[in-house]
């Protein structure tokens, strides 16, 4: 039987960090660490140029948008940071520090220890940077990442996060409805699928000599959950451009899915009539379904997924989180399984 849980874990409005005191961070955060502001709009060179090396911010209070309702990605003079608007879809629970969210990360193309990405990623190269969107589309085309940037205005979604493994963070990604390049390329009436494969590059990768996985690594959803308006493409945190350790210059984001779901570094996007094969379920099926959603009456078979441990929360008397179905986001994707089984369909 599954168990639902009612979202208890939100903040209320009165305990959010204000907006001066958020804002007065970001700029004391960007002088710290030495960025330059950009000039050129949505470019990638400048975009990569102001990725820092060892990202050290705090960042724990809920944050606001970096700009009202503004579309594109322009850089903001004071920070070098993304131009965002605010969406109703955030969550008001206590943001991961960016300092977490930029440490404790599973990029197995850097290595396999938690750490291993934030001290091996800032070598890989942004620019140039081209992702190819082709398979069951109308209009096939290979984007540049300055066009992508452009595609459709940027929102700062709160999201929480809930790894396989049974921690969680909740995270201000800044990014577009993945639905507004679907639109671009016009899926054809076979399309059910969507296919997303990241970077495999050994020169920058060193993590690709581990024969954990068969790369390059693919993930997968099914069409409508693509479409979905939660789903999301993302291009930067914490109102600054995606790290490198979190998937930079460009990721896939789906917070109803356990995080391995969400593939980074994306290089490719095809649209398919078949199920595609997916990097975890191709070399672990009977741990690592295609679906992936997060459901607490679904264990995983060498651990429970009833409860999990929110990183920066850590301590003797803090007790484990209930886990919600879904990740808590049950009324806006539960429809679209209705009359699954959502234990054999796991």
């Amino acid at each position: 039987m599954l168990i639902r849980v009612p979202d208890s874990g939100a903040l209320r409005p009165s305990e959010i960090t204000p907006h001066r005191v958020w804002q007065d961070r970001r700029r004391w955060l960007a002088a710290g660490l030495g960025m330059t502001a950009a000039t050129v709009a949505g470019s990638a060179t400048a975009l990569a140029a102001s990725v820092p090396a060892t990202p050290s911010g705090t960042g724990n209070g809920a944050s606001a948008a970096t700009g009202p309702g503004t579309a594109g990605p322009g850089p903001t003079a004071a920070t070098g940071g993304l131009k965002a608007r605010a969406s109703p879809l955030s969550t008001l629970e206590r943001q991961t520090s960016l300092a977490d969210i930029t440490s404790y990360n599973n990029f197995y193309e850097f290595g396999l220890d938690k750490g291993d990405p934030a001290r091996r990623a800032q070598r890989l190269r942004l620019n140039p940077w081209m992702v190819k969107v082709d398979g069951e589309v109308a209009r096939p085309r290979d984007f540049p990442i300055e066009e992508l940037l452009a595609l459709a205005p940027l929102e700062e979604r709160i999201y929480r996060l809930r790894c396989v493994e049974g921690w969680s963070m909740v995270i201000p990604w800044v990014g577009y409805p993945l639905s507004a390049l679907l639109a671009a390329v016009e899926p054809t009436a076979k399309a059910r699928f969507v296919e997303f494969t990241t970077l495999a590059d050994r020169q920058q990768m060193p993590g690709l000599a581990s024969s954990v996985l068969d790369w390059p690594y693919r993930e997968g959803l099914r069409l409508d959950e693509a479409s979905h308006p939660l789903t999301l493409l993302a291009v930067g945190l914490y109102g600054e451009v995606l790290p490198r350790q979190n998937g930079a210059p460009i990721r896939l984001v789906v917070p109803w899915k356990y995080g391995f779901k969400s593939a980074k570094s994306l290089v490719r996007i095809r649209l398919t009539a078949e199920q595609p094969r997916t990097a975890w379920n191709q070399i672990a099926p009977r741990e690592y379904g295609f679906y992936s959603n997060v459901n607490p009456g679904v264990d995983h078979p060498r651990w429970s997924q009833a409860t999990e441990r929110r990183i920066g929360e850590d301590g003797f008397f803090r007790p484990k989180r209930k886990t919600l179905m879904f990740n808590g986001y049950e009324a806006q994707v539960g429809q679209l399984y209705a009359g699954m089984d959502l234990v054999a369909n796991y």
